[in-house]
């Protein structure tokens, strides 16, 4: 089982950002994406078909033989985690518990914000997991769902999306929070642009890095850290391959993406 790959969903590109740090955090495992494009965005979506997408992607990656299954989507650790974990018997993480653990470990106020889809943010799944965490917390959430769409076109420094970025921000900024969390691995490629406008007083959490850490952890427990050497292999799946989606997905991957094969895992 350790020298099986991790397996990795997203409904898009966003999940590369977790990818990314997979490489960077544990480089000797190798990898399994699938991106979903065909059906993004997931965010707009009903919970039932969200979870639907997101059991047919896990019995895709199943059949590629992983050895655990990493939710690199909001949306879908929102709306479908306890199915998956009820459904398939294989260590399954999400992006959202990594993700609130560590905005509660940097707060100093207690002024929490939250950005996402509306999926995720319309499901509380953020302030249900904080507020089980810490109590006499401050929750501030705000759905902005124009920046997946700026982010797979490939609008990360420009003039639009940074008057977006205000737009949305805005509400959140006046509540004087000190922690954001982007509840959307789409989002950290809007880092930047997010840093400049909330302040140098805002810590960003990005959920990638204390999500890799809690598959990091996991993997151990279990046994199932892969034991050889070297760089392990990534492979790249997608139900649909847009003309943009090399070039963008190698900005979210931070290296070149190769071999691309287009799929249907439904």
């Amino acid at each position: 089982m350790s020298r099986k790959p991790i397996g990795v969903f997203d409904s898009g590109l966003g999940g590369l950002t977790v990818v990314r740090q997979i490489r960077r955090q544990l480089p000797r495992e190798p990898l399994i994406y699938f991106g979903d494009i065909a059906r993004l965005p997931y965010g707009i979506k009903s919970t039932r078909q969200i979870r639907e997408f997101s059991l047919q992607n896990t019995r895709f990656l199943l059949k590629q033989k992983v050895k655990a299954v990493v939710v690199a989507c909001n949306s879908s650790s929102s709306a479908a985690y306890s199915a998956l974990k009820h459904e398939f018997d294989i260590p399954i993480i999400d992006v959202i518990q990594p993700a609130c653990a560590q905005a509660l470990s940097v707060t100093r106020s207690g002024r929490l914000g939250v950005i996402g889809t509306d999926a995720t943010i319309h499901s509380k799944v953020y302030v249900r997991t904080l507020k089980r965490a810490g109590g006499g917390l401050k929750i501030y959430s705000r759905a902005c769902p124009l920046f997946v769409p700026l982010v797979e076109a490939g609008w990360f420094d420009d003039e639009v999306t940074r008057e977006v970025i205000r737009r949305y921000l805005k509400p959140i900024k006046a509540k004087r929070i000190d922690t954001l969390i982007l509840g959307c691995t789409h989002y950290p490629l809007l880092r930047k642009g997010i840093e400049e406008y909330m302040g140098p007083r805002v810590r960003i959490v990005d959920s990638a890095e204390p999500t890799v850490g809690k598959l990091a952890s996991l993997l151990e427990r279990n046994g199932l850290s892969y034991p050889g050497s070297g760089r392990g292999r990534l492979k790249v799946f997608t139900s649909d391959l847009p003309r943009n989606f090399i070039g963008i997905g190698s900005r979210f991957l931070g290296e070149k993406l190769r071999g691309v094969k287009v799929i249907r895992a439904w």
